[in-house]
């Protein structure tokens, strides 16, 4: 599915937002946190564990996370456990996924006007990040 003129007149209203979004994303240590937490589930412990990030900095990162609506919190106990907040956010990982590794997306075979195979690795990525629609932003 192509995208048209009329999707990107309605992304420039949310440029700002979307600009937002994608700095959140753009840090390895964020972005390695909501890849753990969208399996399911995770304490501060267990985050920690994972992903060897020090204590405060994987606070001072859950905090950012939670006050843009990515993750949320509930406590069990003593406990502090986070899961993936608002819905736009599992759409943009699962794109990631898409993006960097093409077996999520199987592509059919297409062919170029001579008969040739376009089934390139360069353009089965291009192909990949086509079927991975951007997530509506508001």
């Amino acid at each position: 599915m192509r995208t048209t003129p009329e999707d990107f007149e309605v992304l420039k209203k949310h440029t700002g937002e979307a600009a937002e979004l994608m700095r959140l994303l753009g840090n390895a240590n964020r972005l390695q946190l909501l890849c753990q937490i969208a399996q399911g589930e995770r304490s501060v412990g267990q985050l920690e564990e994972q992903l060897d990030i020090k204590q405060p900095a994987l606070s001072q990162q859950l905090a950012e996370l939670r006050k843009a609506g990515l993750v949320q919190t509930r406590r069990e106990s003593r406990s502090i456990l986070y899961s993936l907040g608002e819905g736009r956010i599992r759409p943009l990982l699962e794109m990631l996924l898409v993006t960097f590794d093409v077996r999520t997306a199987p592509v059919a075979e297409s062919r170029d006007n001579t008969g040739t195979s376009t089934n390139t690795p360069e353009n089965a990525y291009v192909r990949a990040g086509d079927a991975a629609r951007f997530a509506r932003l508001g």
